[in-house]
């Protein structure tokens, strides 16, 4: 019988968040412009999407350079200037596509995991 160990539950976990994560950057910029700490602390709080500003900040540079998201650098009263992040019109097409196809995705293993039933 097979069962989780930690080791692969983490991999499969960061295998989970990695093709998610950018959607979830550009849904957290849907509604408000953010700079990158603010989306390190945002996805901190949510359970299973645990990241660092070491993971953000190269996801961020490579969403503006495919046109996602667009950048303007705003003075910042606790320190030096801060970049903020906006969602284009691109990044809401993106997001909007990425729904669609998660939410169809999510049902259909949902359903398959229901078939199997619980051990």
């Amino acid at each position: 019988m097979y069962y989780m160990v930690p080791g692969v539950t983490a991999k499969l976990l960061s295998q989970m968040r990695r093709g998610a994560i950018e959607y979830c950057v550009l849904a957290l910029l849907r509604k408000e412009e953010r700079y990158g700490f603010d989306l390190v602390r945002l996805l901190a709080e949510n359970d299973g999407l645990v990241t660092t500003e070491g993971t953000i900040y190269p996801l961020l540079s490579r969403l503006r350079s495919d046109g996602l998201v667009e950048t303007t650098w705003r003075e910042s009263q606790q320190g030096p200037p801060r970049r903020y992040y906006s969602i284009t019109l691109e990044g809401e097409e993106a997001l909007d596509a990425f729904v669609e196809q998660w939410t169809r995705f999510r049902d259909s293993v949902d359903r398959v995991l229901a078939l199997g039933g619980s051990s």
